[in-house]
């Protein structure tokens, strides 16, 4: 199994054993729970519409670049742009949002298998290969599935080799982004991080 396989069949069984009382309670932010996991699915909706979508002649990012690029987007965009869109996910879960999420991570996993590793447009119109969007896939599916199991108490632990991936990256974006010394500083032992620090 892969380990973008491995981040959302995770997240598929997360999904499944939350209870009906769930999804109406509180998520992250300004998202419900069923929000939540909208926002949180559409890590592998994004994939399943890429995989249409190839990428222009030019530059290809990684997936350091990416979070970066986003980074920047996100700022244009503005913070309720992609809330209403979390909001929207959500409600296009259904009345059974588990089962949707099963039939998406199955979509998902076949059209990665099939793809091979092409170069794909994604938010913005920026270039990247597959298997490096794949690995901003991960790391959303693995922060993502803790602030679910924060949310509703449940205890999860995503699958090491998901965690591994997601830590790297972490570190990846902030040696990348000037923040190299702080983390490892605080990674040592040796320095608190600011309150609200975030590599992305």
């Amino acid at each position: 199994m892969t380990v973008f396989a491995s981040a959302a069949r995770s997240f598929e069984q997360l999904v499944g054993s939350l209870g009906a009382a769930d999804w109406a309670g509180p998520g992250l932010g300004d998202w419900d729970l069923r929000s939540l996991v909208g926002h949180t699915s559409r890590s592998l909706v994004t994939v399943i519409d890429y995989l249409g979508q190839p990428a222009p002649t030019g530059e290809l990012v990684d997936a350091v670049q990416y979070y970066l690029a986003v980074r920047e987007f996100g700022a244009t965009a503005g913070a309720e742009a992609v809330n209403e869109r979390g909001r929207q996910a959500g409600r296009d879960l259904g009345e059974d949002p588990a089962a949707a999420v099963s039939a998406l991570v199955d979509r998902a996993l076949a059209d990665v298998e099939a793809a091979g590793d092409p170069a794909i447009a994604v938010i913005g119109g920026i270039g990247i290969v597959l298997s490096e969007y794949l690995q901003t896939r991960i790391f959303e599916l693995a922060v993502h599935g803790l602030d679910i199991a924060r949310a509703t108490g449940t205890d999860y632990v995503p699958p090491a080799e998901v965690l591994e991936a997601a830590a790297a990256l972490s570190a990846r974006i902030a040696v990348r982004s000037g923040q190299g010394p702080q983390l490892l500083l605080t990674l040592t032992g040796r320095a608190a991080l600011p309150t609200g620090y975030s590599v992305v």
